[in-house]
This record gives C-alpha cells, sequence and structure tokens, in this order.
C-alpha cells in the first residue's frame, strides 16, 4: 500500500481533469503528477529515504500540497507544523520529531536561522525557502530545477507504515505529535468521501490552515475520486463568496469562528451558496443558536463533525440535522462510540461521561511517547478527554472537556452551557468561558467575549446582568466579564481557551 498510488491512478486514467487551483495556476491531474515526481526525486537525490521525516513551516501553497504527496511517494514521512509557531516551539517539534529536511516560509526560515537561538538539527543543504529568496537557504524552484518529472522508484508499504506525524494543537497541554499511517489516511479517502456525498464532479474549497487536520477531510477524498481541490492562502470570506460563485463549489469544511464571519461578511447573500453541497463545521463546538442561524441560510445542506485526529468521528449528517441540532451526530460504519464513567463502565443514555471511542482512523500513537499512548488508548478504545452523553437514539452530545470543568462549590458547571446563553445576546459574536481560583468556592466563572462590529459600545456591566439572569442556574452565573478584539487561535482557528485564561490571571478583577 501507498497513499500516492491514488495520485498515480488519477494521473493515469484522468490526466486532463483539473486536480488543484491556488491563485492563477489551474493544474491537471497529468501537470501536477510531475510536480510530485520531480520534488520527489529531488528528496531521493538529497539523500531522503523511507521513514524520514520531513516537516514543513509555510502558510498555505502548492508547495505544501507537493510535499504531502511527494513524502508519501517515497515512503517519508510529513511533518506539517504551524506558521503561527515561534522560534522555540518550531526547533522544539522539529528536533522532538527526528525531522532530516525542513520547507520553510521566508519568516520560518529567518525564527530558525542558524546564527540565532533556535536553530534546529537540519544542516543547511536540506532547508529549502519557499517564496522570497534568502542568502543563505536555497529556494525551492532551485531546489527541484534539475530533478526528472518521470516516476520516482516505486516504494510499497505496509499500511501500518507512517505518512504524517501530525501535532496537536496544544489548546490543552504539551503538543503531542500523532502518528497517522498509509491506511488511515486512505480511510479518510473512502469514509469522508461517502459521508459529504462527493462524487468525481464535486469542487472542494479550503480556505482554513493545511496543517489543521480538518484540511485532510475534503483534501484527501477529492484527490481519491478525481475531483477539483481549491486551496485558499488564507481565510477571506469576500474571497471565498467569489470562489463559490465562480467556480461552483459544492463541498467546504470550515471551524466555527470561520463560520461565523462568513455570515457576518457585508456582502454575504445566501443565493451566493447555492452551489453548495456540504458545508461541515468542525474543529471546535458551533453553538446551537449559530446552528439554527445557519440552517435558516444553508437548508439541508449542513453537517458538523466531531472527532479527534487520533482515531474518531461521529457525524450529524444533513439528514437529520433538525431533527437533533443540539447533538454532534452518530458514528459512521465502523466506527463505535461509548460513554464511560470515571472507572471506564459504560453509562446509560442520558447520563454525562467521559467519550471513548474507535474506528478504522485510529493512529499509530503518539510519536516518542509510548507512556501517553497507553493513557490515551486503553484496550483498544481512544480516551477523548471529552466530557458528554448519548441519548436514547445513540446521538452524542457534547458537554465539554474533562480539563475546562469549572468546580464551585463541589458542583461541576460545563463552560459550554454558559456559553450557549452569552451567544444568544444580540450583542455577542464569539464567547468563551474558563474557571479561575475562589476563595470560598473553589473556582468560579469568567467570560471573554468578542462583540459584532456593530455593538461596540454595548456595557459590560449590562451585558453581564443579562447573562447572569439567562443561566440556567445560581452556580452557572460569571464572576467577571472581559471584552476582547478577537480570541487568540491556533493555525486551526479554535480558540485558545488557556492563553485567555493565562492573560486574564496576569491582570485580573479580583471576583468578590
Amino acid at each position: 500500500m501507498n497513499l500516492a498510488r491514488v495520485l498515480t491512478n488519477r494521473a493515469r486514467f484522468n490526466p486532463d481533469r483539473t486536480a488543484i487551483v491556488f491563485r492563477e495556476q489551474r493544474l491537471s491531474f497529468s501537470d501536477f503528477n510531475r510536480r510530485i515526481n520531480r520534488l520527489a526525486n529531488a528528496l531521493l537525490a538529497l539523500g531522503v529515504k523511507q521513514g524520514d521525516k520531513v516537516a514543513c513551516v509555510t502558510p498555505n501553497c502548492l508547495e505544501m500540497v507537493d510535499l504531502y504527496w511527494a513524502t508519501a511517494r517515497i515512503a517519508a514521512v510529513a511533518v506539517p507544523l504551524s506558521p503561527l509557531l515561534n522560534g522555540i516551539a518550531l526547533k522544539g517539534l522539529i528536533d522532538h520529531s527526528d525531522s532530516v529536511f525542513a520547507l520553510l516560509s521566508p519568516e520560518a526560515a529567518r525564527e530558525l536561522r542558524p546564527s540565532g537561538p533556535h536553530s534546529p538539527g537540519i544542516p543547511m543543504t536540506h532547508r529549502i525557502v519557499v517564496g522570497a529568496r534568502l542568502e543563505d537557504h536555497k529556494s525551492y524552484d532551485q531546489f527541484v530545477s534539475n530533478a526528472p518529472t518521470t516516476e520516482s522508484p516505486r516504494c510499497d508499504v505496509d499500511g501500518s507504515a507512517p505518512l504524517m506525524i501530525v501535532y496537536s494543537s496544544g489548546t490543552t497541554g504539551e503538543p503531542k505529535g500523532i502518528v497517522l499511517s498509509h491506511h488511515a489516511r486512505s480511510m479518510y479517502c473512502t469514509l469522508y468521501s461517502i459521508a459529504w456525498r462527493m462524487t468525481p464532479e464535486s469542487v472542494s474549497l479550503h480556505t482554513g490552515s493545511l496543517v489543521f487536520n480538518g484540511a485532510f477531510m475534503t483534501l484527501l477524498p477529492s484527490f481519491f475520486l478525481g475531483g477539483k481541490y481549491i486551496l485558499h492562502e488564507a481565510f477571506n470570506p469576500e474571497h471565498i463568496l467569489e470562489t463559490i460563485e465562480q467556480e461552483k463549489v459544492t463541498h467546504m469544511v470550515m471551524v466555527p469562528s470561520q463560520i461565523i464571519a462568513l455570515l457576518d461578511c457585508p456582502s454575504f447573500n445566501p443565493a451566493r451558496l447555492k452551489s453548495l453541497e456540504a458545508l461541515i463545521s468542525l474543529g471546535a463546538t458551533l453553538h446551537l443558536s449559530q446552528k439554527r442561524r445557519l440552517m435558516e441560510h444553508l437548508g439541508d445542506r449542513f453537517y458538523e463533525m466531531y472527532g479527534l485526529a487520533e482515531g474518531f468521528m461521529t457525524i450529524l449528517d444533513k439528514t437529520t440535522a433538525r431533527s437533533k441540532l443540539a447533538s454532534v451526530g452518530t458514528p459512521p460504519p465502523f466506527f463505535e462510540i461509548r460513554i464511560v464513567d470515571s472507572d471506564g463502565n459504560d453509562v446509560p443514555p442520558n447520563t454525562v461521561g467521559e467519550i471513548v471511542g474507535r474506528g478504522p482512523i485510529m493512529m499509530e500513537g503518539y510519536y516518542q511517547r509510548p507512556d501517553l499512548t497507553s493513557k490515551a488508548i486503553v484496550a483498544g478504545w481512544l480516551h477523548s478527554g471529552d466530557v458528554g452523553y448519548l441519548d436514547e437514539d445513540g446521538f452524542l452530545y457534547l458537554s465539554d472537556r474533562k480539563k475546562d470543568m469549572i468546580k464551585s462549590g463541589g458542583v461541576s458547571v460545563y463552560p459550554r452551557d454558559i456559553e450557549e446563553v452569552i451567544v444568544r445576546h444580540p450583542a455577542v459574536q464569539e464567547a468563551a468561558v474558563f474557571g479561575i481560583p475562589h476563595d470560598k468556592w473553589g473556582e468560579t466563572p469568567v467570560a471573554a467575549v468578542v462583540l459584532n462590529p456593530d455593538a461596540r459600545r454595548t456595557a459590560i456591566d449590562e451585558l453581564k446582568g443579562w447573562i447572569n439572569q439567562n443561566v440556567g442556574a445560581k452556580f452557572q452565573r460569571i464572576t467577571d466579564l472581559v471584552i476582547l478584539d478577537d480570541f487568540p487561535r491556533n493555525a486551526a482557528g479554535k480558540t485558545l481557551k488557556r492563553t485567555i485564561l493565562e492573560a486574564y490571571l496576569n491582570n485580573p478583577v479580583r471576583p468578590t
């Protein structure tokens, strides 16, 4: 097995179909396959071999997609890293992954410059820059210029062979390297293409970061089926609307913050989305009021996915979204989920516990961390660290992450329950609730909000009072409220609650 055989077959049997669109470049499968061959041969000539780790630190670009497929072709292992990370974090992850080669943006190359304090253990001959040329680095074009575009030597591997190491977002602690195999990624090709009802005629648009594991939910099915894949450099709501209209886009994955920004775009009009067959929300919680708003505009074309890159998922399908809108769906075929108590025992329906699951996309483990792997996968079941419950019909409802739960006066307070109330206020665009220490109650809730652009004059005391009047219980009342221009986010667009909490604790308004 080798996932790159997917692309080889497309180049052979559908050579003239459009494979990928980026900026002004529109490449057929045969054109794109030649690019992959060229990079694969250049890597082989440099001495990169099967099993070697190849890091990538760039914003979205065509060369990044090249790298994903070229490393697969030679059975090397791609290690995508967020370009938002600083030099210290990048050096740590590159060295931890044992990467022998790095494809870098100019900014990342400067952060990791050999004369600086954050230079990883990769020789300069193995550091290639995309974009602007740097004096001490070889450019991507220079690197591949003399490499042949003919197929590199065939490298078949066992399905369990590592294809990629995806570092977790770090929203709940130290990032961990999730090892995903050729088999697991092949399952992305088939299972997600079925789940989203994709066909060879589908047109997928991706505007989020390619580092984000959610990017592969449409990237791999698109290449597998021979569809058209459109990549944007960065998220831009107006550009998205233009592209959907012009290219007749059928499928998109987005995180909730991007969906909200799209709906709030001044030029948004539901008619501009008429070609769209599936808008898939993933990566974070989309609040119920926001789901309802999206359904009003999109109708029965909305999907929501809950899952872990480590290995299982549930899907709220468009056919059941209206009747089970508060849920995140059910496990597809070949997947299983359970709700367990602290002893690992199954709990009855409508009882909150930890979500555990398993399925054919399961990771091989955390790279070089067998201790963390054994804690995450127990008797074949992946423990999510998320809390939720199953209803009588087997639909999953999320409560929160274990680590985000607030213990106030001995009561478990779920931030998500409070956030659901806050985002109902017309002035609020997004909300994040977290717990802070309290002398009397142990912990107490604090809310951070981002206001809608036309609601900047909303008084803090007025909004805080409204929230505390509308939450369902006294222990859910917030002690303090802070208004931010925007939330700190990772490359996937997830809100970094821990960063908000740390900033608040460094400059708090002490509760009484």
